[in-house]
C-alpha cells in the first residue's frame, strides 16, 4: 500500500492525515510561565541603569584619586583632593613647598578637562560626604593643614543603596585601592 493512501486511512490521528503540526496546550503554558519568570527577575535588573551608574562613578572616583596621588608624586606637589555630596574636584598647590591649597593652580584631569572635577550622574552620590584631604609630594594623604591623616574609606550609593565595594585610601602610603 502507497504512502498516500496510508495517509489518508483512519488508522492515523487527524493532525498526521491532514499534515498539520504545532505546539501542544501544555507546551504554550510552559513558554508563558518561562516567560513571566523572565519578566519578574530579568527585565528590572536590565533596565535598571542606576546601578551601572553608581559603579562607574565609583571607578572614576578611584581612578581620579589615584591620578591625584601619581601627579603629586610626579610634580613633588600637594594635591588637594575635595569632595562634594555627588562630586570630587582636584587642584594643586602654587608653591611646591606649600601643604594647603588655600591658593590652587588649577590641574588638568585624566580625561584632559580643566579643572579637574567629576560629577555624578543624577540619583547617584557619596554615602556620606568624604572628608577632604591633600595628597603631599611623597604621595602620602595629610589633612589641609599639614597634619596626617586618619584611613579614608568612600563609598558611592545610587538611590541609598550602597555598592558592595568601597575606596580605601591608606594612612602611611597613600595607596588607593577597593
Amino acid at each position: 500500500m502507497p504512502i498516500d493512501d496510508l495517509l489518508r486511512t483512519s488508522q492515523l490521528p487527524r493532525s498526521h492525515r491532514m499534515g498539520q503540526r504545532g505546539f501542544t496546550l501544555i507546551e504554550l503554558i510552559m513558554v508563558i510561565v518561562m516567560l513571566g519568570v523572565l519578566a519578574v527577575f530579568a527585565a528590572p535588573r536590565i533596565f535598571n541603569t542606576g546601578d551601572f551608574y553608581a559603579r562607574g562613578f565609583h571607578d572614576e572616583t578611584l581612578a581620579y584619586l589615584r591620578y591625584a596621588q601619581k601627579t603629586a608624586i610626579a610634580q613633588r606637589r600637594t594635591v588637594c583632593v575635595a569632595f562634594g555630596a555627588n562630586s570630587v574636584t582636584l587642584s594643586i598647590a602654587s608653591a611646591p613647598a606649600t601643604f594647603s591649597c588655600a591658593v590652587p593652580a588649577t590641574l588638568q584631569g585624566p580625561k584632559g578637562e580643566t579643572p579637574a572635577t567629576l560629577t555624578a550622574k543624577s540619583g547617584v552620590t557619596y554615602t556620606s560626604t568624604p572628608t577632604t584631604f591633600n595628597f603631599d609630594g611623597l604621595g602620602q594623604p595629610i589633612s589641609p593643614l599639614g597634619a596626617a591623616m586618619a584611613r579614608q574609606t568612600i563609598q558611592v550609593a545610587n538611590a541609598a543603596i550602597p555598592i558592595n565595594v568601597s575606596i580605601t585610601v591608606e594612612t602611611a602610603t597613600g595607596y588607593v585601592h577597593e
